[in-house]
């Protein structure tokens, strides 16, 4: 329900997105790139999902796990990314009540299932690394789906109750978002009633999903850096070798995640453009550069890339 000042209800039903606050002359331009990029990253996580679904050989836990991660990704961008460049060439800034609602719900669920993926791709490498014998029974392909399955359901449990909790928020004062894009951070805020209960449920996702999440996935290489320090120079070289693409991805995910959090929670200045920025690198950085970590450092997806665009190498990988 939206309500003017006066504390009468209204039929306004939508929300208004600024885009870039302070950049209104220069979004058009902007958008060139950033489209740019949200095609780099839809079309190089369909390269991952094709390659892994095509490869017998690499129907393995770690590859399943990446075509899950890059799955999610292709999701996240485009939840966003459509509005977004309607909002800087066509100044097609009003989005109706719902379709915000169904956007905040999808990328905030999305993210949760991208962070339970990850956690999985850890305890993946946990159990290769330090129960090598083991990981073959541990991690067969039909318990390596209903993980992805838990991921999904883990993901919409969590954000249930949003749809919730924001129809029943009074809103007043404006129906301007700072943000390119649907946030509960930014819609709560615009609220003429007392968010406490929004304020409460957004910290207990954070903690019981990102900070568990990351809690467990620090755990996990800990262990991983135990057991790696007492192997031979060699087998340390290839243990690590196998870690370094998913702690990128853990970097480039958790990392922007936080830090919006953090500006959401301590930055009072409505109309800093320093949270929305932060908020298109969270949604636009890891589906952008998750592929090229994974096609980079993963020797298996690299030599399937050069093969399936017919470039041949004659350099020898280690």
């Amino acid at each position: 329900t939206m309500v003017d000042p006066s504390g009468n209800e209204s039929s306004a039903t939508y929300f208004i997105l600024i885009g870039l606050p302070g950049l209104e002359e220069a979004q058009f331009w902007l958008a060139f790139p950033l489209c740019s990029l949200y095609f780099i990253a839809v079309l190089g996580n369909l390269t991952i999902i094709y390659i892994v679904w095509t490869e017998h050989s690499l129907h393995e836990p770690m590859y399943i796990f990446l075509c899950m991660l890059s799955g999610l990704d292709v999701l996240i961008s485009t939840s966003s990314m459509p509005k977004m460049m309607a909002i800087f060439w066509f100044n097609s800034t009003t989005i109706q009540f719902d379709a915000c609602l169904l956007q905040m719900f999808a990328i905030h669920s999305l993210s949760g299932m991208e962070s339970t993926v990850l956690l999985a791709m850890a305890f993946d490498r946990y159990v290769a690394i330090c129960h090598p014998l083991r990981h073959a029974t541990v991690l067969t392909l039909p318990r390596v789906t209903k993980i992805g399955m838990a991921a999904v359901v883990r993901g919409i449990a969590l954000m249930a109750p949003l749809p919730f909790f924001i129809k029943h928020l009074p809103f007043c004062r404006s129906n301007i978002l700072s943000h390119s894009y649907c946030l509960h951070q930014d819609v709560m805020k615009l609220a003429c009633a007392d968010i406490r209960v929004n304020i409460i449920y957004g910290l207990i996702v954070i903690i019981s999903a990102i900070g568990l999440d990351s809690l467990l996935i620090s755990l996990s290489y800990l262990l991983i850096l135990k057991t790696v320090l007492g192997l031979t120079r060699e087998a340390q070289a290839k243990a690590f070798g196998t870690c370094v693409s998913h702690v990128c991805a853990v970097f480039i995910f958790y990392v922007p995640f936080i830090g919006l959090s953090m500006v959401h929670r301590f930055d009072k200045r409505h109309d800093s453009l320093l949270p929305v920025i932060m908020a298109n690198t969270y949604l636009l950085v890891p589906p952008v550069l998750n592929p090229i970590v994974y096609g980079v450092k993963t020797k298996e997806i690299r030599q399937r890339i050069l093969r399936l665009f017919h470039v041949t190498t004659h350099t020898s990988d280690p």
